[in-house]
């Protein structure tokens, strides 16, 4: 492990960001010189970085066991934390547990107490009572999402782990709802309040669509031409409709993938990481998707159904028009559907005739070669480039994880590159390429 010194500042030059934002900046000070912070902010506004950047600078180098623990509701949220940490180049270890996952595995990157432990309530309290780790010294807790985590029935699991933990000295709480309800159990006393949250975000637009029809599928399909090729989610209220109106988009060939709890957790990470490197610009997603996620700005995103509660229509806005970017809320609207409360009716956008959106032009391949066999990013490109025969402008985005990696390539190359590639060495492991 390398020496944990950085400063500030070479770790946003290492993320390459040139200054804090203003929440940032005020949650660091609060962070510093309180002992309870809520820390209320939209989705995307960089809570994450907010929390960690004071977190890290007080670690104890000479410490060997867990000193923060950072609970959260969903395991994206978890693997999005951990990569943050890791982007960081703080030299402290970090490792992220969660459901779905052999509980093997996690002892196995547990043997080595990381600094920072993330995980979902369910698993982390499981490992407690499995004491697959020592608590003694973990001062700092961070609930992040905490009122999702409340939501989807971690309340008694929290319980658990904060009676555990027996020397805390300093808890952190975040949400992107702006009227938040702070549990009893927490057993703050005077916390430090932050709100950033109440305006929402800055650059949003609403515009409602108007379908004539109960069913959306046409007037989805036109609203989709009528946006372009742009990043964008569609919610959709239910698991169940979302297989019927993926296969109406597949059938006009508007390229898309899926996300919702049904999914296996491979699935659901690859369906990000597709479209993070561009192979498609259109997810499908219930409201598990509307916090949490580690994907680019969006430049839309469509109510296809109604939200129930006014949080859902938060969240669900929270993810465009994020940090500087602008964004726009779709909310398609039948006739005879009543607008909830929470929703004034928005200006009508009118739909102009437009082609369907064209495909990206690029495919994802999967390489069977990650960290653990001391691979990087400049190997795998090194063999796309070289042996591929493959041009800088054909070869997108690259995912590094632990025991795989994820390339974004130019849609024509691909069957040519996995037939002449496939069983390739790099370093001393041949790896295996298949399309996504």
């Amino acid at each position: 492990m390398s020496t944990p010194t950085k400063t500030l500042r070479q770790i946003l030059q290492k993320l390459q960001i040139e200054q804090l934002n203003p929440m940032q900046e005020a949650a660091q000070k609060a962070i510093d010189s309180s002992d309870e912070v809520v820390l209320l902010s939209p989705t995307g506004t960089g809570k994450t970085l907010a929390f960690l950047l004071p977190i890290v600078a007080a670690l104890d180098e000479n410490c060997t066991d867990v000193q923060v623990m950072i609970l959260v509701p969903s395991r994206e949220l978890a693997i999005q934390i951990e990569q943050v940490i890791r982007e960081m180049g703080t030299g402290y270890k970090a490792n992220a547990v969660y459901g779905g996952r052999p509980i093997a595995k996690d002892k196995i990157e547990l043997a080595h107490a990381p600094a920072i432990l993330i995980g979902t309530p369910g698993r982390v309290a499981d490992h407690l009572r499995r004491e697959t780790f020592s608590t003694g010294h973990i001062s700092t807790l961070v609930l992040d999402e905490f009122d999702k985590s409340l939501e989807i029935g971690f309340e008694t699991e929290m319980r658990e782990i904060l009676v555990s933990l027996r020397n805390l000295r300093r808890k952190i709480l975040t949400s992107a709802t702006h009227e938040v309800e702070i549990p009893d159990f927490v057993g703050l006393k005077e916390p430090k309040k932050l709100n950033f949250a109440a305006d929402g975000p800055p650059k949003l637009q609403l515009r409602r669509i108007l379908s004539p029809d109960k069913d959306k599928l046409d007037t989805l399909v036109q609203a989709l031409c009528h946006i372009g090729n742009k990043p964008g989610i569609v919610f959709i209220n239910f698991k169940e409709s979302i297989q019927r109106i993926s296969d109406y988009l597949s059938e006009k060939g508007i390229a898309h993938g899926c996300y919702y709890g049904g999914l296996e957790q491979q699935d659901r990470e690859r369906v990000l990481i597709k479209f993070r490197n561009g192979t498609h610009q259109l997810i499908l997603a219930t409201d598990l998707a509307s916090r949490g996620l580690d994907i680019p700005e969006l430049a839309f995103i469509i109510h296809y159904h109604l939200p129930v509660h006014e949080h859902e229509f938060t969240h669900r806005n929270g993810r465009t028009a994020r940090m500087h970017s602008d964004g726009t809320a779709y909310i398609l609207h039948w006739s005879g559907e009543e607008l909830p409360f929470f929703i004034d009716a928005p200006q009508v956008e009118k739909l102009q005739a437009a082609p369907l959106p064209e495909p990206t032009g690029w495919k994802t391949i999967f390489v069977s070669g990650g960290r653990k066999d001391k691979i990087s990013k400049g190997d795998i490109a090194g063999l796309l480039f070289k042996q591929g025969g493959l041009s800088s402008d054909q070869v997108g985005g690259i995912e590094l994880k632990q025991d795989c990696a994820f390339v974004a390539l130019a849609a024509g190359e691909v069957e040519r590159v996995i037939r002449e590639l496939d069983n390739s060495r790099l370093k001393r492991k041949k790896v295996r390429l298949r399309v996504v």
